[in-house]
C-alpha cells in the first residue's frame, strides 16, 4: 500500500471510530446547517464548528473530501519539486486536521506540525483523530482567529484549505500576505465553484507579488489565460464514502467526486508541467480530446488518435488535472 493509501485508509478507520455510535439523523441535521454556513456568501463573524456534535457531522461530511482534494494539490506541487521535502508545516483554518493528514500522505517522516484555528471542539476532534496516526501524534493543535491580525511563524509549508470562503476581503488578502511572509512554500485549496476559483486567482496574483512561482497547476506564472466571467479552472478528486457517510450525506454511491480549485507556489525554483489536462478527457472512438493549459499563457484542445500510438495509450489512461504529456519513469 502506497503512502497515500495508507494515510487514507487510516483516517477513515479513525473516523468510523470516533463516530460510532453518532445518531444518523442529528449528523445531517447539523450537516444541513454546516452546508448552508459553509455555502454561504457573508462571511461569519462566528466559529461554524460550534461544538462536539456539529465536529463530528464535519468529520463525516468533509474530511474525508479535504483530504483528497488537498492530497491532489500536494501531489502536484510535489511533482513540480520532487527534491524537496517540507521540514515544517502551519495549516492555517486546519480545523480537524485534513490538510495534515494530507501532507503526511504525500512526505514520509515526520516535522512539526502547527494547526491553527478558531474553533475549539475541531480542534480537540483533530487531536483525538490524529493520535491513530503515528506521524501526526505530536502536532500541535493551537486556538487562532484567522483575520488581519493573525502572525505566521516561520515555516516551509503553510496550507490554507477551504478557509478564505470564511473570510471578508481585506482578511482574506491579509491572510494570504502572511503566508507567503512565512513559508517557502503555500498551497491554497478553495471549492471548485466560480467564487472558488476567483479566490484563487487573487491569492496567486498576490503570491506572484511577493515572488513566489506557481508550481501546480498552472504551467506558467502568468496571467491566467481563462477569460474573467467566461468559466473557470477546477479540478476533482474521487472519494470513497463509508455507509456512515453515506447515511449523512444521504446518498448511496460509494463514493463522490470533489470539485477544487487550488493554487500551489514556492518561493525557490520549481518545474510545473508542460501543459496541464484542465478538463475530463473525452474518450472516442480511435481518440482521445484533451483540453489542456499550455506554458504559453494559452488554453488548446489536442486530439490523440491511435496513429500516435504509445501516445495514444497514455491519452486513454489520462486524468483530469494530470500533467501533459506524462513523464517517462
Amino acid at each position: 500500500m502506497n503512502l497515500s493509501a495508507s494515510a487514507a485508509e487510516t483516517l477513515r478507520a479513525a473516523l468510523g471510530d470516533l463516530l460510532d455510535g453518532l445518531p444518523p439523523k442529528q449528523a445531517a441535521q447539523a450537516v444541513d446547517r454546516l452546508i448552508a454556513s459553509y455555502r454561504g456568501a457573508t462571511p461569519t463573524d462566528a466559529p461554524i464548528l460550534r461544538d462536539r456534535a456539529d465536529v463530528a457531522a464535519y468529520a463525516a461530511y468533509r474530511m474525508p473530501a479535504t483530504f483528497e482534494a488537498v492530497r491532489s494539490a500536494l501531489e502536484a506541487f510535489a511533482d513540480a519539486a520532487p527534491d524537496w521535502t517540507p521540514g515544517s508545516h502551519v495549516d492555517v483554518g486546519g480545523g480537524t486536521g485534513a490538510a495534515t493528514w494530507a501532507v503526511s500522505a504525500t512526505w514520509a517522516g515526520t516535522r512539526p506540525v502547527t494547526v491553527l484555528d478558531w474553533a475549539e471542539p475541531a480542534l480537540a476532534l483533530g487531536r483525538e483523530v490524529a493520535a491513530a496516526h503515528p506521524p501526526l501524534r505530536d502536532v500541535r493543535w493551537q486556538r487562532a482567529r484567522v483575520n488581519a491580525s493573525l502572525v505566521l511563524e516561520s515555516t516551509d509549508l503553510v496550507t490554507v484549505s477551504y478557509v478564505l470562503n470564511e473570510l471578508a476581503a481585506p482578511d482574506r488578502a491579509a491572510l494570504v500576505d502572511a503566508a507567503a511572509s512565512a513559508a517557502q512554500a503555500v498551497v491554497i485549496v478553495e471549492p471548485g465553484t466560480p467564487d472558488g476559483y476567483a479566490r484563487v486567482i487573487e491569492a496567486r496574483d498576490r503570491l506572484i507579488a511577493a515572488g513566489f512561482r506557481v508550481a501546480a497547476p498552472c504551467p506558467h506564472s502568468a496571467a491566467c489565460p481563462i477569460e474573467p466571467g467566461s468559466d473557470w479552472c477546477h479540478f476533482s478528486a474521487r472519494v470513497s464514502r463509508s455507509s456512515l457517510h453515506r447515511q449523512v450525506k444521504g446518498g448511496s454511491l460509494p463514493y463522490e467526486d470533489e470539485k477544487f480549485s487550488y493554487v500551489a507556489a514556492a518561493r525557490f525554483p520549481v518545474s510545473p508541467a508542460p501543459t496541464r489536462v484542465v478538463r475530463r478527457p473525452q474518450i472516442r472512438k480511435g481518440q482521445v480530446l484533451l483540453d489542456l493549459c499550455e506554458t504559453e499563457e494559452r488554453l488548446s484542445r489536442t486530439t490523440v488518435t491511435k496513429r500516435h500510438g504509445e501516445l495514444y495509450r497514455a491519452a486513454r489512461d489520462a486524468d483530469w488535472g494530470d500533467a501533459w504529456p506524462p513523464v517517462r519513469p
